[in-house]
């Protein structure tokens, strides 16, 4: 599965295209962490922790050291309402700019968490190498134009405006999908750069994020790499009452599951104990 990735050239002239660095971790048919880098004061899990740029950047290598094979950085929340707090493209750049450049000499791949394409075209001209859109190319209509001019892998993430306990949450997922990849297809962004995510918490009860885990596999019928983003979520405490910094051993089992299901990524907070989790249950399953 390629991902291939070219930057763009002064006078547009040919580059040669090189091996993207997701494309290699992929190859090494392993899961991939993607330790999460919160940049704001109201995410539901860990929000003002990291808007000091020093202590960000603390946490930045620390997740690397941990295992950490990309750093997914955001500067504005993308919690449910209510909660959630809007921010203009200038205040979501402020807070990145002064940690963003810094990460990125960190020498690991780093996934700019933004559904402005504004944001987006900014933080892949300073070296960002993914993009993580967690509306899918359905929000900015200028993001996939971004996304194709700049040849870089995009997290397509499915989203809703609000919960319907009544839907197939997995054949609205399924049809989310389909229509980002049509807009994905016009704008010339080739498929093989496109990772899914069901998007878990985002426009879901806690019992369709739930069927949205169980039903990976049916979501692996797109033929593309699925990433998970259910670390700390909402649907823990469902199952278990738990706080977002509660929710660690929910947070495992989940995405040891998913793992299992055949996810290729994992977006976590707790990149220590995911990497150490995910080690152990692949070396049982060697051991048969």
């Amino acid at each position: 599965m390629s991902l291939a990735h070219r930057r763009p050239t002064a006078g547009n002239q040919a580059a040669t295209p090189a091996l993207h660095p997701l494309d290699r971790l992929l190859g090494e048919r392993r899961p991939i962490v993607m330790g999460i880098l919160n940049l704001t004061p109201d995410s539901f899990a860990d929000g003002g922790l990291f808007v000091d740029p020093a202590t960000a950047l603390a946490h930045a290598k620390q997740m690397i050291a941990n295992g950490a094979d990309i750093v997914d950085v955001g500067a504005e929340s993308t919690r449910p309402y209510p909660g959630m707090h809007p921010v203009s493209a200038d205040e979501e750049w402020a807070r990145l700019i002064p940690v963003l450049p810094q990460v990125v000499a960190l020498g690991v791949p780093i996934s700019i968490d933004t559904m402005k394409a504004e944001v987006a075209a900014r933080a892949l001209a300073l070296g960002a190498a993914i993009v993580n859109d967690v509306w899918g190319l359905q929000r900015d209509p200028a993001m996939a134009g971004v996304v194709a001019a700049h040849q870089v892998p995009v997290v397509v993430t499915h989203n809703r405006e609000a919960a319907d306990p009544a839907i197939d949450i997995l054949a609205d997922i399924e049809a989310f999908f389909s229509r980002s990849l049509a807009i994905a297809a016009r704008a010339g962004i080739a498929r093989h750069r496109i990772v899914l995510d069901p998007g878990i918490g985002f426009g879901k009860t806690p019992a369709q994020s739930l069927a949205a885990i169980a039903g990976l596999g049916r979501l692996r019928a797109f033929g593309l790499p699925v990433l998970m983003g259910l670390s700390r979520k909402r649907f823990i405490n469902a199952v278990v009452p738990s706080s977002p910094q509660d929710r660690l051993a929910g947070s495992i089992a989940g995405n040891v599951l998913a793992v299992l299901e055949g996810a290729a990524i994992v977006r976590v907070h707790d990149v220590a104990e995911t990497v150490q989790a995910l080690r152990v249950a692949a070396a049982i399953r060697a051991a048969r």
